[in-house]
C-alpha cells in the first residue's frame, strides 16, 4: 500500500492533482482544503496518500494533513459512505467544523454538505460521535464557534472564493465583537467581505 507520495507536482485543480515520482505520474483525487495548500505546479510536493483497491480501478486520495486523513478513514467506515463522498466532506467544511457538528448532533449543518441527505447525516452523527477529535489537530484560531448564522456566513465566503484559513479567522474576530443577538449571518457575511477585501 501507498503510504505518501513525494516528487514534483505536475498539474493540479480542485478536486485532483498530478504528482510526478520519478517520471511517473500518479493522479491524486484532493479535498479543497488540501487544494489550497498546494504548491505551483514544477514545485516538490508530499502527500499523505490512502489507497483504495477495487476490482476495476485503483484510485489514490491525497492529504496535506494527517488529520485530513485521519477523518477520511473515519468517514469511510461509515456505512453508505464512499471516498468522494468523504472528500466532499473535507471540501465542504473544515474539519474541526465537522467534528464539532457531529459533536453537537447538528444535522442540520452536517445535511447542507454537497450529498449528504438528513438520513446520512443522521448516520454520520451516530456512527462518529464521541470517534473524532473535536479539534481537529487545528489550532483554535482556525475552528469557528458552531451556529447556523456562523456556518452559513462560513459557507457562503467560500463560494465568494475567499481562503477558508482567512475566513475563519474573520469570522473568529467578528464573533468576538458583534455582540451575539446581533449575529445574523447577512451581517455577518457582510461584515467579513468588508474585512477580507481591505
Amino acid at each position: 500500500m501507498i503510504a505518501f507520495l513525494s516528487g514534483i507536482l505536475a498539474e493540479s485543480s480542485a478536486s485532483s492533482c498530478v504528482i510526478d515520482v520519478n517520471g511517473v505520474g500518479y493522479e491524486v483525487l484532493i479535498p479543497v482544503s488540501t487544494f489550497e495548500k498546494l504548491p505551483h505546479p514544477g514545485e516538490k510536493i508530499k502527500l499523505l496518500i490512502h489507497m483504495q483497491v477495487r476490482e476495476d480501478a485503483i484510485t489514490l486520495f491525497g492529504f496535506f494533513s494527517p488529520e485530513e486523513k485521519e477523518l477520511f478513514l473515519k468517514l469511510i467506515d461509515v456505512s453508505g459512505v464512499g471516498g468522494k463522498l468523504a472528500l466532499n466532506v473535507l471540501s465542504t467544511m473544515p474539519a474541526a467544523n465537522f467534528c464539532a457538528a457531529v459533536a453537537s448532533g447538528d444535522v442540520k449543518a452536517i445535511s447542507r454538505i454537497s450529498g449528504i441527505g438528513k438520513r446520512t447525516a443522521e448516520r454520520l452523527i451516530v456512527d462518529l460521535k464521541g470517534k473524532l477529535d473535536i479539534t481537529g489537530g487545528s489550532t483554535g484560531e482556525n475552528i469557528l464557534p458552531s451556529s447556523e448564522a456562523v456556518n452559513d456566513a462560513a459557507l457562503a465566503l467560500e463560494q465568494l472564493g475567499f481562503k477558508r484559513d482567512a475566513i475563519n479567522k474573520t469570522l473568529n474576530i467578528l464573533v468576538a465583537e458583534i455582540p451575539p443577538e446581533e449575529q445574523t449571518s447577512e451581517k455577518l457575511l457582510r461584515a467579513a467581505i468588508m474585512k477580507l477585501k481591505f
